[in-house]
């Protein structure tokens, strides 16, 4: 809420996501992706929420109550690699005993075997075990990135959201969380990965979700999008027109006020092919949101 009226942060997000599958979400900041994140996990004020459904089996994360929520899903049914991993670790707590109590209460783990465990978990994200008895206070923000990742995945749950989990960690801690994604993934879990870092994404996704200004406006194959014959939709392409491997090229403005958006297309302010039509609210043709098809497409034409 801002100046007393509602701002709605994702007014359209469709998608599914099976197991053993990645979703790559991807879009400048400000889009609304963590926003959608914290959504299914029940994160956001009661009153955020005020439309659509988002269903884990049987279970509604919009309308599901806190206990469910607390008890059922967090966790268990849907594992966290937050944004901000430092601000999500317990401070008074060495990673070493957050693994263990994290182990204890999400797998059973017993004592005895608690210390074997972690260490195995802490391995697992690359965490280095000679600082599994540091606070978290005392890492580096690489080191909390992978704390909390080693924590997102102990309890095994179907479900991993991982919300920039790359971020802050060099070039060959990339790769190594990236391959351990893809791992998990291959091992039959379900991954909704939230980056910015298209190389990563191209990596370990199946699929390529593009948001912007709240809506997912392109869903489409990895292997299309990064391939051939490329994304559809103008803010796509140059999402990856922008990276310095390929054309560098920015795309030109800003983007809009999520509390102040046009009515037709958002993009069409920043979009070279913008016509009249796009004053009316495309609708997706092809895995597009967008008017116009792609050079590609206008030539087979």
């Amino acid at each position: 809420m801002r100046g007393g009226r509602h701002i709605a942060a994702v007014t359209d997000a469709d998608f599914d996501l099976a197991r053993g599958e990645c979703l790559a979400l991807v879009g400048e900041s400000g889009c609304g992706k963590s926003v959608l994140a914290s959504a299914l996990l029940g994160l956001l004020p009661g009153n955020a929420q005020t439309a659509g459904s988002a269903l884990l089996g049987d279970v509604d994360l919009l309308t599901a109550d806190e206990r469910t929520l607390a008890r059922t899903v967090r966790g268990r049914r849907i594992g966290l690699v937050p944004q901000s991993p430092a601000a999500h670790l317990t401070p008074v707590r060495t990673v070493g005993t957050q693994l263990q109590e994290t182990l204890r209460e999400l797998t059973g783990t017993r004592k005895q075997d608690l210390r074997g465990a972690a260490h195995a978990a802490a391995e697992r994200a690359a965490f280095p075990l000679d600082h599994l008895d540091r606070y978290p206070h005392e890492l580096s923000g690489g080191l909390a990135q992978r704390a909390a990742t080693a924590l997102a995945l102990v309890g095994d749950a179907p479900l991993l959201l991982a919300d920039e989990p790359t971020t802050g960690l060099d070039r060959d801690l990339v790769d190594r969380t990236v391959d351990e994604l893809r791992r998990h993934v291959d091992e039959g879990h379900a991954l909704l990965m939230i980056t910015h870092d298209l190389a990563a994404a191209e990596r370990v996704a199946d699929r390529v979700a593009v948001m912007y200004a709240g809506r997912i406006v392109e869903l489409a194959d990895a292997a299309r999008f990064f391939g051939a014959p490329g994304p559809r939709h103008p803010y796509a392409r140059g999402l990856l027109n922008a990276l310095p491997e390929r054309a560098f090229t920015p795309i030109p403005g800003m983007p809009p006020e999520l509390g102040d958006l046009p009515t037709g297309c958002a993009f069409a302010a920043r979009c070279t092919h913008a016509t009249d039509a796009c004053a009316v609210q495309p609708h997706f043709t092809g895995g597009a949101a967008c008017h116009h098809p792609t050079a590609e497409e206008r030539a087979r034409a």
